[in-house]
Order: C-alpha cells, then sequence, then structure tokens
C-alpha cells in the first residue's frame, strides 16, 4: 500500500473500501474480505445507515488481534440532514458509538449544504435549510479535533469557492476533499487548487458507480460508454495485463489522487487494491487524461433532495 501524507501529519492509505449502497450481511461478508485483502482504510457516513455494520466487523478484527486501531484509517461523515452547528457533535458521537470506536481519523462535512429531516429518511422528503453556515459548522469540526473524536477533519462535495472561504477563516486547515472523481470527470483545477492548498483530494465514483447512477438516473452514452468498456481504458488493461478497473484505479493514483472503490465481489475487491505493482507511462496518463468530458460526465449531481439545485450553497453547475 502507497499512503498519502495528510497536513495534519497523519498518512492516508491510497486505496480505500468504499461503503455506499452497502448494507447489513452483504457489507459484513464484503468487508471482512476487504480486511483479508489488506484494505485498512474503510470509507462510510452516517447517511449511508451502515456504520453499525462496520463497527461490528472492526471490532471483531480489533479484539481478536487480527488487527489494531492504529494500523486502521476510517473516514465518516456529517449528513446533510445534522448539517448545522448544534447537531454536528452529537452526530459524530453516534456514528463513533455505533462504529464502536472512540475517534474517527478522518470526519467530513458531507455537502456544502442543509436540509431539514422530513416525517420519513427518504431524502425526497427533506426540505433545504437556507441557513447554512460554513463558518459555525468548521468551528464545530474543529472542536472534534481538539476533543479528540476526530485525528482529522475535511470537506465533501465542496467547490473551489466554498473551500476556499473555510481556508479564509479557519484555525485548522482541511486535511481532504472528497468529490466525485474518475475517467470523465478529473476535475484537474479543482486538484490542483486543493494540492496547493495541502488538501488531499479522494475520488468517489472512479469505477462508474452503476448502483449511484441508477439512484440519479443517470445514463451513459454512446459519447461516454461505460468506463469499463471504454476501448481506451481496455487497450491500455491489455498492454499491462491488467483489469479495466484496475488501470482506472492506477490513473487516478498516479496522479496523486486517492480512491475508494467499492465491491462486494470477493475477486474483484481484491484485485482493486493490487495496482502498485505497475506503472502507467506517460503514453497512457496521455490517452486517459484525452477522456475527460468536464461537467458532462459528472453522475452525481445530488438532486434526490428536493429542489436542491436551489440551495444557495448548491456547488455544482446547474445547467451542465
Amino acid at each position: 500500500m502507497d499512503y498519502l501524507k495528510l497536513s495534519s501529519g497523519g498518512s492516508m492509505p491510497m486505496v480505500g473500501y468504499g461503503t455506499w449502497q452497502a448494507v447489513d450481511n452483504v457489507l459484513e461478508s464484503a468487508l471482512n474480505e476487504a480486511l483479508e485483502s489488506g484494505y485498512r482504510h474503510i470509507d462510510t457516513a452516517t447517511a449511508y445507515q451502515n456504520e453499525h455494520v462496520i463497527g461490528k466487523v472492526l471490532n471483531e478484527w480489533i479484539t481478536s488481534g487480527k488487527v489494531t486501531r492504529d494500523e486502521l484509517f476510517i473516514v465518516t461523515k456529517l449528513p446533510p440532514f445534522k448539517n448545522r452547528p448544534e447537531d454536528l457533535e452529537g452526530c459524530l458521537k453516534k456514528s463513533l458509538e455505533d462504529l464502536q470506536l472512540d475517534y474517527v481519523d478522518m470526519y467530513l462535512v458531507h455537502t456544502p449544504f442543509s436540509v431539514t429531516e422530513g416525517e420519513t429518511s427518504a431524502y425526497s422528503d427533506m426540505k433545504i435549510d437556507l441557513s447554512t453556515d460554513h463558518l459555525a459548522i468548521w468551528e464545530m469540526m474543529e472542536k472534534q479535533v481538539t476533543c479528540g473524536r476526530a485525528k482529522a477533519i475535511g470537506l465533501s462535495n465542496f467547490n473551489v469557492q466554498q473551500i476556499q472561504r473555510v481556508l479564509d477563516n479557519c484555525k485548522i486547515k482541511p486535511d481532504n476533499l472528497q468529490v466525485e472523481n474518475h475517467l470523465y470527470l478529473q476535475q484537474p483545477e479543482l486538484v490542483e487548487f486543493c494540492k496547493s492548498n495541502g488538501i488531499a483530494v479522494t475520488a468517489y465514483s472512479c469505477l462508474g458507480a452503476k448502483g449511484g447512477r441508477e439512484v440519479m438516473g443517470f445514463s451513459w452514452t454512446k459519447e461516454l460508454p461505460e468506463m469499463l468498456e471504454n476501448d481506451v481504458v481496455l487497450g491500455i488493461a491489455k498492454k499491462h495485463g491488467k483489469t479495466a478497473a484496475q488501470v482506472l484505479l492506477r490513473f487516478i493514483v498516479q496522479k496523486g489522487i486517492v480512491v475508494i472503490p467499492k465491491s462486494t465481489n470477493p475477486q474483484r475487491l481484491a484485485l482493486n487494491i493490487q495496482i502498485f505493482n505497475f506503472e502507467l507511462d506517460e503514453q497512457d496518463m496521455k490517452a486517459l487524461i484525452g477522456q475527460d468530458a468536464g461537467e458532462g460526465g459528472r453522475m452525481m449531481r445530488l438532486q434526490f433532495f428536493s429542489g436542491i439545485t436551489d440551495h444557495p450553497e448548491y456547488p455544482f453547475e446547474k445547467s451542465a
């Protein structure tokens, strides 16, 4: 495993295990397989409703002596329906209880906007909360570090202007930005901005997020085929004797970006971590960079929240 040094001093494994849309027995089995395969960076969120499953597995591994807490890098996130300073601390405490941990290695603000909980847990039932105050929220995030509940803190789905606002007013800088980043949405300007400010970038949906696309109602086109079936990717995979997924992950990691692929298939999740025994050459990298479709390649517009594009802190272009 390669590691990325964080500005705050910690080290973040370059490949993590993503858990969005993985729950119950399926997740329990897959997470055990992931840990057996060598994953030590686990990415979750309150909104995923699976922290209790992850906590059960981690507790079994730690108490049995198969892994120590120090070997793990656990990430979770403050959900948009708790994205208020008065709700933050209680939310993290509940996450720690479910994860059966004393601290998380990274705590992220999941979205730059807030919503209020509806009568059900359905996102479409939640209403936008226009009172979102990034600076007040960040001040409470900083408190979680000083209290020892989080080793490091960061952001997710924030744009450059929103990150800059935090940087201009913070005592503790964000250590990490987690955003959609893949073959068709490479966001070089955002990545360079983060790197120039000492912020590590983590890429989600790096293999195309088939399940996530279905939730978002997003479909690939003839111009943008399924990433794992992209001719350029397949050609490079054949050249190196690797899978298409390994090429897509290596491409991102080679640019200094952390990846958190999700799979519940034991063979695929084992292969996804085996990307440090080959290197893409300059020609490979140039060909893959050429596949970038900019905003046209964005899948995750977070529109399962009703009316969210009207929120003043909605982070993406509305017309793309």
